[in-house]
């Protein structure tokens, strides 16, 4: 068989039918694996739920406006009986090194912080994911942001830094922010 001549246009032709058969594929995967996928987020949700609020009896959920973006913040008010126990923020910044930092962030019905789980994020291994070791985010626990500086200390606030990771510090500070904002939101309309 004669070998085709190498031109633009076979070129061109044979590019495209390699992209399309890949795509077809992609979306094929996609489509076997997103239920897989959504389930693992929402058990990964209900986990950091529980592990960042007291033990409440039931939960009711809200969907609030960011203070400063477009996206939808996801709220949480645990309850033992009618009694409000704590509020769960699912918020986020875009501040972050490696892209955006989602976080669930539990707050005392008095607006002491709780607990953080972070749900995800990308920033460098073995520099910014430290934000997930307990030597970083225990210390805000316990801590209200009216009186705890929510800004690393080279920024003039109350936070240690994550070594050689400053701007994921200043990004999961600025996802800190943001869920006690929300929060404040919520207790004042009530």
């Amino acid at each position: 068989m004669k070998k085709k001549e190498s031109t633009l246009k076979n070129m061109l032709l044979s590019l495209a039918i390699v992209a399309g058969i890949a795509g077809v594929c992609l979306g094929f995967v996609y489509g076997l694996t997103k239920d897989r996928i959504d389930q693992a987020a929402q058990a990964k949700k209900e986990n950091a739920l529980k592990s960042v609020l007291p033990a409440f009896e039931k939960s009711e959920t809200l969907q609030m406006d960011a203070p400063d973006d477009t996206r939808k913040i996801e709220v949480f008010k645990a309850f033992n009986g009618e009694e409000l126990v704590g509020v769960a923020v699912s918020t986020y910044t875009k501040k972050g090194f490696g892209g955006e930092i989602d976080l669930m962030v539990g707050i005392l019905p008095d607006g002491t912080l709780n607990k953080v789980s972070v749900l995800s994020m990308s920033e460098t291994p073995g520099l910014g994911t430290k934000m997930t070791d307990p030597g970083f985010y225990t210390q805000f626990e316990g801590k209200h942001p009216d009186t705890f500086k929510m800004l690393v200390k080279k920024d003039g606030g109350d936070v240690d830094a994550i070594t050689s990771a400053t701007i994921s510090s200043r990004a999961y500070c600025d996802a800190l922010s943001r869920a006690y904002k929300v929060f404040n939101q919520v207790v004042s309309n009530n």
